[in-house]
């Protein structure tokens, strides 16, 4: 009967759950286009933690959503989880924003009926994405794909979902082997069944060592020197 804490920041959503035995007690989301995280997520941890009337000292676990996604965002999810681990002695539980997208749709649209393709927004017409088994399990590893006729153009009928999805309904609108689930989030309460799931086989990260998937390289530049020519 694990009492776990998640927190989702890895994409727009703001998202934070707590629940006992994968179940949810509480939760609180926020999708903006501000990406007002840092404001937001102690504020809501406190929130789902009293509507629950439990205390901090009450859980078991955090999960958090380790990406990929924003740099900013997976930045302050995990350090907040990290915060409370390390001052509750408590442990810490890295889950894929993918694999947690796969579990919103599957909560709020039944069972698979293609090969699901969950798609998180990297700008532009480009997404972070992975195959996954029509039973939720990942196939092969995450990568960055650039949406177009490439993807639709093969004779299995692909299930893609999320806000990388969803910024492409006219890619999808044109393919007839391509079915389009708009609006499926990660939200924290979809990561308890997984949180709970590795919670019970005793699979926890690294507090130290645990890091995000940011999916790609940052794009830093250096700071021109003065006097340069």
């Amino acid at each position: 009967m694990a009492l776990i804490l998640a927190l989702e920041t890895a994409t727009k959503l703001c998202s934070v759950a707590v629940g006992r035995d994968g179940v949810c007690i509480a939760t609180r989301d926020l999708l903006s286009e501000k990406l007002s995280h840092a404001e937001r997520v102690n504020l809501f941890i406190a929130e789902v933690m009293q509507e629950g009337d439990l205390a901090l000292s009450d859980i078991d676990a955090v999960a958090v959503g380790i990406g990929p996604g924003s740099y900013t965002g997976l930045r302050i999810g995990l350090s907040a989880a990290k915060g409370l681990c390390y001052a509750l002695d408590r442990p810490i539980i890295g889950i894929p924003t993918l694999a947690t997208l796969v579990q919103a749709a599957r909560n709020t649209h039944g069972p698979f009926t293609a090969e699901p393709w969950p798609m998180i927004d990297a700008r532009r017409m480009e997404v972070f994405t992975q195959a996954f088994t029509s039973t939720g399990g990942p196939i092969g590893a995450v990568s960055p794909l650039v949406l177009d006729t490439s993807f639709t153009g093969v004779e299995v009928t692909r299930l893609v979902f999320g806000d990388g999805a969803d910024k492409a309904s006219e890619l999808w609108s044109g393919a007839t082997n391509v079915d389009h689930l708009p609006g499926v989030v990660p939200s924290a309460r979809h990561m308890l069944p997984l949180a709970e799931e590795r919670f019970r086989s005793a699979r926890f990260d690294d507090l130290a060592y645990l890091i995000p998937d940011y999916g790609k390289e940052a794009n830093v530049t250096q700071p021109r020197k003065h006097g340069a020519g």
